[in-house]
Formats: structure tokens, C-alpha cells, sequence
């Protein structure tokens, strides 16, 4: 299946706080830099609301990531809450998104999908991490750069 939108992604910093300048990317490089590569397992398929469909994540380092990339680039703090990160963060994968097109069935469908084809759930290990920048005149992410973990050894 191919569904518009952006490809299946841990989200570990939303757009608050990301400006067009983007010399934040330094600061998440950085943050990169000081990380070693870690161990993640994924779990069934849940939804946020009726319209988000996402697989969980098990792993104990991917809040500290999460932290330390939000605390480098200090979003204001509305924006940390508008976008559910710091105390409101659940480390997910993000399989479709009803607002990408997708629509309640085909999530479903995918969904079912993911239950029969992942199961039982993969543990991979995460060397990089992949920033996205939406294109413009366009509704899709596309990968902007990869910036690995663990480069300051």
C-alpha cells in the first residue's frame, strides 16, 4: 500500500519551536552527537483519537532523546504543550494519519495489516535520527537530513 502523507516515523520533536532559519539543527546535532545508538521494540498498533493509527515503542532511551532534543532548541512553553512533548510525550511509530488522507477504513485496514504482518513485533536498533521538512506548496514531509548517534566518541 502506498498512502500519502510521510513515511511511517517516530515522532521525537514536533515542529514547535522549528524555525524556517534552521539553526536549531545544530543543537539536534549536537544532542545527536552525545547519544549512542540504542535497542527500540515496537508493539501493537493503537490510535490517538479515532484518526491517528501508531504501532507502540519499548525502549528506555527514547524519552532522554526526546528530552534532551526539546530542552536544545527551548520551544516556548505553549508550544511544548500544544505539541505533547516533555511530560505529555508517548514515543510512538506513526503509521497514517486520517488529516494525510487516509480515511477511518484504510486505517483500519492498515491497522489489521500491522497486527498480522509485524507480529511478533520487531526490535531493531536506531543509529540515526531523520529530520523532515514539509515542501512547499505540498502536504508531504519529505526527509531533509539524517544525523547519526553516537559521532562523539
Amino acid at each position: 500500500m502506498n498512502f500519502p502523507g510521510v513515511e511511517p516515523h517516530i515522532t521525537l520533536k514536533a515542529q514547535g519551536g522549528l524555525t524556517s532559519d534552521k539553526k536549531w539543527i545544530e543543537k539536534v546535532e549536537n544532542v545527536c552527537k552525545r547519544i549512542q545508538p540504542f535497542m527500540l521494540t515496537l508493539s501493537k498498533p493503537h490510535y490517538f483519537g479515532a484518526n491517528i493509527l501508531y504501532l507502540s515503542v519499548t525502549c528506555d532511551q527514547l524519552f532522554p532523546l526526546h528530552e534532551a532534543i526539546v530542552k536544545a532548541i527551548s520551544p516556548p512553553e505553549e508550544l511544548i504543550k500544544h505539541y505533547f512533548e516533555l511530560d505529555d510525550y508517548v514515543g510512538h511509530l506513526t503509521l497514517g494519519k486520517e488529516q494525510y488522507g487516509i480515511s477511518k477504513s484504510a486505517l483500519k485496514d492498515m491497522e489489521l495489516l500491522a497486527e498480522k504482518e509485524l507480529s511478533p513485533y520487531p526490535t531493531f536498533k536506531v543509529k540515526s535520527i531523520r529530520i523532515y521538512e514539509l515542501k512547499p506548496n505540498s502536504k508531504r514531509y519529505e526527509p531533509y537530513v539524517d544525523l547519526p548517534l553516537g559521532a562523539d566518541l
